[in-house]
Protein backbone atom coordinates (compact mmCIF):
# COMPACT_ATOMS: atom_id res chain seq x y z
CA UNK A 1 0.00 0.00 0.00
CA UNK A 2 1.55 3.34 -1.05
CA UNK A 3 -0.35 5.30 1.71
CA UNK A 4 -0.95 4.06 5.65
CA UNK A 5 -4.17 2.35 6.38
CA UNK A 6 -5.21 3.36 9.39
CA UNK A 7 -7.61 0.77 11.65
CA UNK A 8 -9.70 2.54 14.29
CA UNK A 9 -9.34 0.11 17.32
CA UNK A 10 -12.43 -1.91 18.26
CA UNK A 11 -14.36 -0.75 15.07
CA UNK A 12 -17.67 -1.81 14.08
CA UNK A 13 -19.83 0.39 11.81
CA UNK A 14 -23.06 1.96 13.16
CA UNK A 15 -25.17 0.74 9.90
CA UNK A 16 -25.38 -2.31 8.54
CA UNK A 17 -24.44 -2.95 4.49
CA UNK A 18 -28.25 -2.23 3.61
CA UNK A 19 -28.77 0.73 6.19
CA UNK A 20 -25.40 2.31 4.59
CA UNK A 21 -26.89 1.99 1.38
CA UNK A 22 -30.34 3.88 2.53
CA UNK A 23 -28.78 6.08 4.17
CA UNK A 24 -26.00 7.49 1.32
CA UNK A 25 -28.81 8.31 -0.87
CA UNK A 26 -30.51 10.00 1.92
CA UNK A 27 -27.90 12.16 2.82
CA UNK A 28 -27.41 13.23 -1.10
CA UNK A 29 -30.82 13.72 -1.30
CA UNK A 30 -30.92 16.04 1.53
CA UNK A 31 -27.88 17.79 0.92
CA UNK A 32 -27.96 18.30 -2.58
CA UNK A 33 -31.10 20.68 -1.50
CA UNK A 34 -29.40 22.02 1.26
CA UNK A 35 -26.55 23.19 -0.74
CA UNK A 36 -29.32 24.61 -3.52
CA UNK A 37 -30.63 26.39 -0.96
CA UNK A 38 -27.55 27.89 0.97
CA UNK A 39 -25.34 28.89 -2.33
CA UNK A 40 -28.98 29.67 -4.99
CA UNK A 41 -27.27 26.98 -7.57
CA UNK A 42 -29.02 25.50 -10.61
CA UNK A 43 -28.30 21.55 -10.87
CA UNK A 44 -26.66 21.04 -14.66
CA UNK A 45 -25.30 18.08 -16.27
CA UNK A 46 -21.68 17.58 -16.60
CA UNK A 47 -19.33 15.71 -18.80
CA UNK A 48 -16.81 12.80 -17.67
CA UNK A 49 -14.89 12.93 -20.78
CA UNK A 50 -13.19 15.89 -22.23
CA UNK A 51 -11.26 16.65 -25.85
CA UNK A 52 -7.76 16.04 -25.36
CA UNK A 53 -5.52 19.46 -25.40
CA UNK A 54 -8.98 21.28 -25.05
CA UNK A 55 -7.37 22.76 -22.07
CA UNK A 56 -10.75 22.24 -20.14
CA UNK A 57 -9.41 19.45 -18.07
CA UNK A 58 -7.74 19.96 -14.87
CA UNK A 59 -4.49 19.66 -14.26
CA UNK A 60 -4.19 19.14 -10.62
CA UNK A 61 -0.35 19.57 -9.50
CA UNK A 62 0.70 19.36 -13.21
CA UNK A 63 2.04 15.93 -12.86
CA UNK A 64 -0.83 13.52 -12.41
CA UNK A 65 -1.51 11.22 -15.98
CA UNK A 66 -5.18 11.35 -17.09
CA UNK A 67 -6.98 8.49 -18.10
CA UNK A 68 -7.13 8.93 -22.27
CA UNK A 69 -7.95 7.04 -25.19
CA UNK A 70 -9.23 7.18 -28.97
CA UNK A 71 -12.83 7.37 -30.40
CA UNK A 72 -13.66 5.84 -33.35
CA UNK A 73 -15.10 8.84 -34.96
CA UNK A 74 -13.04 11.48 -33.72
CA UNK A 75 -9.48 12.20 -34.63
CA UNK A 76 -8.47 14.26 -31.31
CA UNK A 77 -8.08 11.27 -28.52
CA UNK A 78 -10.81 12.04 -25.43
CA UNK A 79 -9.42 12.20 -21.71
CA UNK A 80 -11.32 11.10 -18.30
CA UNK A 81 -11.74 14.39 -16.13
CA UNK A 82 -10.07 14.99 -12.87
CA UNK A 83 -12.32 17.21 -12.36
CA UNK A 84 -13.98 20.31 -13.72
CA UNK A 85 -12.82 23.18 -12.01
CA UNK A 86 -12.32 25.01 -15.74
CA UNK A 87 -15.51 23.49 -17.37
CA UNK A 88 -17.84 24.77 -14.83
CA UNK A 89 -16.15 28.55 -15.29
CA UNK A 90 -16.99 28.06 -19.10
CA UNK A 91 -21.03 26.99 -18.65
CA UNK A 92 -22.02 29.88 -16.51
CA UNK A 93 -20.65 32.23 -19.74
CA UNK A 94 -22.24 29.70 -22.33
CA UNK A 95 -25.72 29.16 -19.93
CA UNK A 96 -25.78 33.05 -19.60
CA UNK A 97 -25.78 33.38 -15.57
CA UNK A 98 -25.09 36.66 -13.96
CA UNK A 99 -23.58 37.78 -10.73
CA UNK A 100 -25.45 35.46 -7.76
CA UNK A 101 -26.12 33.12 -9.66
CA UNK A 102 -24.65 29.75 -9.92
CA UNK A 103 -24.46 25.83 -10.73
CA UNK A 104 -23.90 22.68 -9.14
CA UNK A 105 -23.09 19.22 -10.71
CA UNK A 106 -22.22 15.25 -10.00
CA UNK A 107 -18.54 15.06 -10.96
CA UNK A 108 -16.97 11.66 -11.52
CA UNK A 109 -13.55 11.21 -12.35
CA UNK A 110 -10.63 9.04 -12.24
CA UNK A 111 -7.15 10.11 -10.81
CA UNK A 112 -5.34 7.27 -11.84
CA UNK A 113 -2.49 8.34 -10.04
CA UNK A 114 -3.70 9.06 -6.64
CA UNK A 115 -2.66 6.85 -3.29
CA UNK A 116 -5.28 5.00 -2.06
CA UNK A 117 -6.02 5.15 1.97
CA UNK A 118 -8.81 5.48 4.49
CA UNK A 119 -9.94 8.62 2.44
CA UNK A 120 -8.25 8.46 -1.11
CA UNK A 121 -9.55 6.38 -4.04
CA UNK A 122 -9.01 6.77 -7.65
CA UNK A 123 -12.91 7.46 -8.28
CA UNK A 124 -13.74 11.09 -7.07
CA UNK A 125 -17.24 12.00 -6.57
CA UNK A 126 -17.99 15.41 -5.98
CA UNK A 127 -20.48 18.14 -6.01
CA UNK A 128 -18.66 20.39 -7.71
CA UNK A 129 -20.36 23.86 -7.71
CA UNK A 130 -19.71 27.38 -8.60
CA UNK A 131 -21.23 31.07 -9.26
CA UNK A 132 -21.06 34.26 -10.72
CA UNK A 133 -19.60 36.99 -8.66
CA UNK A 134 -18.73 40.85 -9.13
CA UNK A 135 -15.33 42.45 -8.89
CA UNK A 136 -16.42 43.49 -5.21
CA UNK A 137 -16.77 40.04 -3.92
CA UNK A 138 -13.50 39.29 -4.32
CA UNK A 139 -12.14 39.44 -1.18
CA UNK A 140 -11.58 36.78 2.00
CA UNK A 141 -15.12 38.16 4.00
CA UNK A 142 -16.78 37.43 0.81
CA UNK A 143 -14.98 33.51 1.19
CA UNK A 144 -15.71 33.24 4.15
CA UNK A 145 -19.35 34.24 4.37
CA UNK A 146 -19.48 30.91 1.55
CA UNK A 147 -17.98 28.58 3.61
CA UNK A 148 -20.04 29.45 6.71
CA UNK A 149 -23.31 29.13 4.38
CA UNK A 150 -21.42 25.05 3.39
CA UNK A 151 -20.58 24.22 6.43
CA UNK A 152 -24.62 25.25 7.72
CA UNK A 153 -25.34 22.78 5.07
CA UNK A 154 -23.14 20.09 6.22
CA UNK A 155 -24.65 20.51 9.93
CA UNK A 156 -27.83 20.56 8.55
CA UNK A 157 -27.92 17.18 6.76
CA UNK A 158 -25.84 15.58 10.31
CA UNK A 159 -28.88 16.45 12.04
CA UNK A 160 -31.43 15.36 9.77
CA UNK A 161 -29.11 11.87 9.69
CA UNK A 162 -28.84 11.67 13.29
CA UNK A 163 -32.89 11.87 13.48
CA UNK A 164 -33.02 9.01 11.33
CA UNK A 165 -30.43 6.58 12.53
CA UNK A 166 -30.32 7.41 16.07
CA UNK A 167 -27.08 5.31 16.98
CA UNK A 168 -24.62 7.43 14.72
CA UNK A 169 -23.72 10.05 18.08
CA UNK A 170 -20.84 12.45 16.79
CA UNK A 171 -22.10 16.17 16.07
CA UNK A 172 -19.92 18.89 13.86
CA UNK A 173 -19.39 22.18 14.88
CA UNK A 174 -20.82 25.00 12.71
CA UNK A 175 -18.80 27.74 13.41
CA UNK A 176 -15.77 27.24 11.37
CA UNK A 177 -11.70 28.59 12.68
CA UNK A 178 -10.21 30.76 9.83
CA UNK A 179 -6.70 30.57 9.66
CA UNK A 180 -4.15 31.48 6.28
CA UNK A 181 -1.47 28.56 5.81
CA UNK A 182 0.92 30.97 6.74
CA UNK A 183 -0.44 32.01 10.06
CA UNK A 184 -0.57 27.45 10.85
CA UNK A 185 2.87 27.18 9.82
CA UNK A 186 3.63 29.90 12.44
CA UNK A 187 1.68 28.45 14.76
CA UNK A 188 3.24 24.63 14.16
CA UNK A 189 6.51 25.30 12.29
CA UNK A 190 8.20 22.17 13.30
CA UNK A 191 5.61 20.21 11.93
CA UNK A 192 4.36 19.26 8.45
CA UNK A 193 1.42 20.45 6.81
CA UNK A 194 -1.10 17.22 7.33
CA UNK A 195 -0.20 17.07 11.00
CA UNK A 196 -0.54 21.20 11.39
CA UNK A 197 -3.90 20.39 9.88
CA UNK A 198 -4.75 17.65 12.41
CA UNK A 199 -3.62 19.62 15.37
CA UNK A 200 -5.77 22.75 14.55
CA UNK A 201 -9.14 20.64 13.40
CA UNK A 202 -8.54 18.22 16.54
CA UNK A 203 -8.77 21.94 18.58
CA UNK A 204 -11.65 23.57 16.58
CA UNK A 205 -13.65 20.72 14.96
CA UNK A 206 -14.15 22.40 11.68
CA UNK A 207 -11.44 24.78 10.43
CA UNK A 208 -11.10 26.65 6.77
CA UNK A 209 -7.56 26.64 5.74
CA UNK A 210 -7.06 29.75 3.53
CA UNK A 211 -4.49 30.95 0.76
CA UNK A 212 -2.93 27.44 -0.65
CA UNK A 213 -0.52 26.68 -3.52
CA UNK A 214 2.16 29.49 -2.96
CA UNK A 215 5.18 29.18 -1.22
CA UNK A 216 5.16 29.64 2.36
CA UNK A 217 7.59 31.83 4.19
CA UNK A 218 9.59 28.09 5.02
CA UNK A 219 10.07 27.81 1.37
CA UNK A 220 7.69 24.74 0.72
CA UNK A 221 3.95 24.81 0.10
CA UNK A 222 0.98 23.95 2.65
CA UNK A 223 -0.48 21.98 -0.75
CA UNK A 224 -0.49 22.02 -4.53
CA UNK A 225 -2.81 24.08 -6.52
CA UNK A 226 -2.97 24.46 -10.38
CA UNK A 227 -2.29 28.06 -11.34
CA UNK A 228 -5.40 28.41 -13.59
CA UNK A 229 -8.23 28.16 -11.81
CA UNK A 230 -8.40 28.98 -7.82
CA UNK A 231 -6.48 32.63 -6.87
CA UNK A 232 -4.23 31.78 -4.43
CA UNK A 233 -4.64 34.31 -2.30
CA UNK A 234 -8.29 33.66 -2.00
CA UNK A 235 -9.08 30.01 -2.06
CA UNK A 236 -8.67 26.93 0.77
CA UNK A 237 -9.52 23.68 2.40
CA UNK A 238 -12.48 23.01 4.54
CA UNK A 239 -11.70 20.40 7.22
CA UNK A 240 -14.51 18.80 9.88
CA UNK A 241 -12.59 16.93 12.90
CA UNK A 242 -13.39 13.07 12.20
CA UNK A 243 -13.77 11.10 15.46
CA UNK A 244 -13.45 7.52 13.90
CA UNK A 245 -10.41 8.01 12.18
CA UNK A 246 -8.59 10.19 15.08
CA UNK A 247 -7.81 13.09 11.79
CA UNK A 248 -8.66 15.95 10.40
CA UNK A 249 -10.74 15.10 6.77
CA UNK A 250 -10.75 17.47 4.11
CA UNK A 251 -14.54 17.52 2.86
CA UNK A 252 -14.05 20.80 0.28
CA UNK A 253 -11.62 22.36 -1.59
CA UNK A 254 -13.06 25.37 -3.04
CA UNK A 255 -11.55 29.63 -3.53
CA UNK A 256 -12.49 32.55 -5.96
CA UNK A 257 -10.84 31.81 -9.36
CA UNK A 258 -8.57 33.83 -10.75
CA UNK A 259 -9.07 36.96 -12.83
CA UNK A 260 -6.69 38.06 -15.93
CA UNK A 261 -4.23 39.00 -13.22
CA UNK A 262 -3.96 36.60 -10.82
CA UNK A 263 -3.87 34.21 -13.82
CA UNK A 264 -0.91 35.48 -15.82
CA UNK A 265 1.14 36.20 -12.00
CA UNK A 266 0.43 32.31 -11.05
CA UNK A 267 1.76 30.77 -14.67
CA UNK A 268 4.45 32.93 -14.60
CA UNK A 269 5.02 31.64 -11.02
CA UNK A 270 4.81 27.89 -12.54
CA UNK A 271 6.57 28.46 -15.76
CA UNK A 272 3.30 27.76 -17.23
CA UNK A 273 2.26 30.55 -19.42
CA UNK A 274 2.16 28.46 -22.29
CA UNK A 275 -1.34 27.47 -21.22
CA UNK A 276 -2.63 30.89 -22.42
CA UNK A 277 -2.50 29.70 -25.81
CA UNK A 278 -6.11 28.08 -24.88
CA UNK A 279 -9.62 29.63 -25.12
CA UNK A 280 -10.38 29.15 -21.68
CA UNK A 281 -6.80 30.49 -20.54
CA UNK A 282 -7.14 33.56 -23.18
CA UNK A 283 -10.87 34.04 -22.53
CA UNK A 284 -9.94 34.58 -18.70
CA UNK A 285 -6.70 36.99 -19.74
CA UNK A 286 -9.21 39.24 -22.14
CA UNK A 287 -12.59 39.29 -19.42
CA UNK A 288 -14.28 37.19 -21.37
CA UNK A 289 -15.03 34.65 -18.67
CA UNK A 290 -17.49 35.73 -15.56
CA UNK A 291 -15.62 36.29 -12.34
CA UNK A 292 -16.66 33.24 -9.74
CA UNK A 293 -16.45 31.54 -6.33
CA UNK A 294 -16.49 27.48 -6.95
CA UNK A 295 -15.09 24.41 -5.30
CA UNK A 296 -16.07 20.76 -4.98
CA UNK A 297 -17.71 19.20 -1.92
CA UNK A 298 -16.43 15.12 -1.61
CA UNK A 299 -19.63 13.03 -1.63
CA UNK A 300 -18.27 9.59 -0.57
CA UNK A 301 -15.95 11.91 1.87
CA UNK A 302 -18.79 13.51 3.54
CA UNK A 303 -20.91 9.92 3.65
CA UNK A 304 -18.16 8.80 5.49
CA UNK A 305 -18.43 11.40 7.85
CA UNK A 306 -22.03 11.46 8.72
CA UNK A 307 -22.52 7.47 8.60
CA UNK A 308 -19.05 7.55 10.97
CA UNK A 309 -17.54 5.07 9.00
CA UNK A 310 -13.90 4.12 8.96
CA UNK A 311 -12.60 3.62 5.07
CA UNK A 312 -14.26 5.96 1.69
CA UNK A 313 -14.43 1.98 0.70
CA UNK A 314 -17.30 1.65 2.69
CA UNK A 315 -19.77 4.05 0.67
CA UNK A 316 -18.34 4.11 -2.47
CA UNK A 317 -17.80 1.24 -5.06
CA UNK A 318 -13.87 1.19 -6.14
CA UNK A 319 -10.62 -0.78 -6.83
CA UNK A 320 -7.91 -1.19 -3.91
CA UNK A 321 -4.87 -2.85 -3.57
CA UNK A 322 -5.35 -6.46 -2.39
CA UNK A 323 -3.56 -6.14 0.65
CA UNK A 324 -5.74 -3.13 1.55
CA UNK A 325 -8.54 -5.20 1.01
CA UNK A 326 -7.21 -7.44 3.15
CA UNK A 327 -6.52 -5.82 6.29
CA UNK A 328 -9.58 -4.28 6.19
CA UNK A 329 -11.73 -7.57 5.77
CA UNK A 330 -9.59 -8.76 9.08
CA UNK A 331 -11.16 -5.79 10.88
CA UNK A 332 -14.70 -5.30 10.20
CA UNK A 333 -13.90 -2.92 7.42
CA UNK A 334 -16.54 -4.06 4.86
CA UNK A 335 -15.78 -2.77 1.83
CA UNK A 336 -18.97 -1.91 -0.99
Amino acid sequence: MSKSLYIPKDYKSALTLRETQHAIKYIKDIFQQALTFALTVDRVTAPLIVRKGSGINDDLNGVERKVDFSIKEIESDAEVVQSLAKWKRMALYRYGYTAGEGIYTDMNAIRRDDDTDNTHSIFVDQWDWEKVITPEQRNIEFLKETVRYIVKAIVYTKRKVRMRYPQLKAQINGNPFFITSQELENLYPDKTPKERERLIAKEHGTVFVMQIGGLLESGIKHDGRAPDYDDWSLNGDLLIWDDVLDNALEVSSMGIRVNSESLKSQLALCNAEDRLKYDYHRMIADGTLPLTIGGGIGQSRLCMLLLEKAHIGEVQSSVWPEEMAEKCAENGIILL
